[in-house]
């Protein structure tokens, strides 16, 4: 995922962003986080059913979960960053604050973040969900 973020951001804008370093690893770590997680969540549904239903089963999981996990860690960075402004932890306010920022953060990821995936990303996932679909039980 970190190549297809690569990717897609050479292909915008030739990777001239002062958050290369920042978006790279986040967009590692969510693929690197997605793939223990969900394959034997997949796997689960997946036993004993057609090639095709447990391709749908790697595509879905995958695609979704990859997506959500890395928007959590993208939440969490962008948390981390506005963090030296909000109220004291644990407070009524602060639990606003951090419930809006990490909507806003997801928010912002669905509409910037996921045309990240699509140079290689879904080449990648068509090919991964084929491979395991083949592969499973």
């Amino acid at each position: 995922m970190a190549a297809s973020a690569l990717a897609a951001l050479y292909l915008r804008n030739g990777l001239l962003s002062s958050h290369i370093t920042a978006l790279t690893l986040v967009y590692f770590f969510g693929g690197a986080l997605s793939w223990p997680i969900l394959v034997p969540l997949a796997r689960r549904f997946a036993r004993h059913r057609p090639t095709s239903a447990r391709f749908a089963a790697f595509f879905l999981a995958l695609s979704i979960g990859t997506a959500a996990i890395t928007a959590f860690l993208f939440a969490m960075d962008y948390r981390w960053f506005y963090s030296r402004w909000h109220a004291p932890f644990g407070s009524l306010i602060w639990i606003f604050q951090f419930l809006f920022t990490g909507a806003s953060a997801v928010y912002q990821f669905a509409i910037l973040g996921l045309t990240l995936f699509l140079p290689l990303g879904l080449l990648c996932l068509i090919a991964v969900s084929a491979y395991l679909a083949r592969r499973a039980p």
